[in-house]
């Protein structure tokens, strides 16, 4: 059975950084792509970035790219999301998600375990 924990949500203000962790367990973790997905209240669950086998393939929604970095330390069993220049609109519920099959994708769809997640609140 996998399992997903995400850590390092929190509160931040406008500007800043957060860096969120997902630790998996179960099967071999280099073997999944992972990804990042959000969800503000009230809006459906969103992209927000993925990352193969290795983080040496990476995609990004439009609204982060530059700002958030996903990466993975395949030894720690575990993907990040660096987060940089936080705004307000990026405040949500940020889940990771991982897919022991396919190629890296933007579908919630595509993905077949889920973290509970990890609430980020940024202030203006």
């Amino acid at each position: 059975q996998v399992q997903l924990v995400e850590s390092g949500g929190g509160l931040v203000q406008a500007g800043g950084s957060l860096r969120l962790s997902c630790a998996v367990s179960g099967r071999t973790f280099s073997s999944y792509r992972m990804g990042w997905f959000r969800q503000a209240p009230g809006k459906e669950r969103e992209f927000v970035a993925a990352t193969m086998y290795g983080d040496d393939m990476t995609y990004y929604a439009a609204s982060v790219k530059g700002r958030f970095t996903i990466s993975r330390d395949n030894a720690k069993n575990t993907v990040y999301l660096q987060m940089n220049s936080l705004k307000p609109e990026d405040t949500a519920i940020y889940y990771c998600a991982a897919a022991n099959r396919g190629f890296i994708s933007a579908s919630k769809l595509e993905y077949d375990y889920w973290g509970q997640g990890t609430q980020v609140t940024v202030s203006s």
